[in-house]
């Protein structure tokens, strides 16, 4: 099979297209022939070696998170999806990421799409929403008429945190550049602040939920907009537990976990018109494309979703 894979650390030149042999699948796994996929900034930070420390992989390396596409296999204690199915899925981290045409998954990370739903929607949800899913859910514990600010509301995970949260019914403030205002009230964000021209922290207070996916001094100013026994959660960096603790506040960090059953919410909730995947741009799959999507993601101003069209 055709795969875009890496033999060592380094810049978007060490991604190169190559034939590889199709994997095989255990009894628990289905094998997926992946229609699209879609690019996160862990694929570029893992690629440049940022990561090796935490994860640490072999070479050669296929990167990729997100698949969407057809079963074209199942073993033989897979019971809740069959040949054919079109699906979507986070599978587990291994050598044999998604920049390929197939890729083995484990049931229970497997949901079923929508039928309206397009393969390029699907592979745009499954890291960067499940991580918004498991920040403002299950840390969280989001309920309606929450305050929420989700930070940098016009990238991957930030889109789809103010749509989840609306949701619930939630207040949610965000912030951006001025150019995706207009974008981010259609998402249903009630006040957007422009963090090239106002302090975040000199405007809003009371909050109860701080999605924190910047880090740094944005993390440490956000204590200071959120109620006693708020909420602080990072997706960049584990917060300071002295400084959580002098606001009274609680904090943690998520590393997000694949999860079949919370995708398959995900995908009610676009079926219920309370969640839209906003694709900023999209690839057809080849080494070239996939070095100038890697390379857009690294400019930290993608809009939405960076989507490889696999077949």
């Amino acid at each position: 099979m055709k795969a875009i894979v890496i033999d060592q650390y380094g810049g978007k030149e060490t991604l190169k297209e190559r034939e590889v042999e199709r994997p095989t699948i255990n009894d628990e796994q289905v094998l997926v022939e992946i229609h699209a996929t879609s690019i996160n900034p862990i694929d570029w930070k893992v690629r440049e070696g940022y990561l090796k420390d935490m994860l640490p992989f072999e070479f050669p390396l296929i990167l990729g998170w997100d698949a969407a596409g057809v079963i074209v296999e199942k073993g033989k204690n897979v019971t809740g999806f069959n040949v054919g199915d079109r699906v979507f899925t986070r599978p587990a981290t291994t050598n044999q990421g998604t920049y390929a045409e197939y890729v083995p998954v484990e049931e229970n990370l497997l949901a079923h799409m929508p039928e309206e739903m397009s393969f390029e929607e699907a592979a745009s949800i499954p890291l960067a929403g499940l991580t918004a899913w498991q920040c403002l859910v299950d840390f969280g514990k989001i309920k309606e008429n929450d305050k929420v600010l989700i930070h940098a509301g016009a990238g991957g995970v930030g889109n789809f945190a103010i749509q989840i949260a609306k949701s619930y019914g939630a207040y949610v403030a965000t912030t951006a550049s001025e150019k995706n205002h207009e974008f981010l009230k259609s998402l249903g964000a009630d006040q957007v602040i422009d963090y090239k021209h106002a302090d975040f922290s000199d405007i809003l207070q009371d909050f109860d939920l701080v999605l924190d996916s910047i880090g740094g001094e944005v993390q440490s100013k956000s204590y200071e907009v959120l109620k006693e026994n708020g909420k602080l959660v990072s997706i960049v960096q584990p917060p300071n537990e002295d400084e959580a603790n002098e606001h009274k506040v609680e904090a943690g960090f998520v590393w997000l976990e694949p999860n079949g059953d919370q995708l398959q919410k995900l995908a009610e909730l676009y079926k219920a018109g309370q969640l839209k995947p906003i694709i900023g741009e999209a690839f057809d799959f080849t080494e070239e494309n996939l070095q100038e999507a890697h390379a857009l993601s690294e400019t930290h101003h993608a809009k939405g979703k960076i989507v490889i069209k696999v077949k």
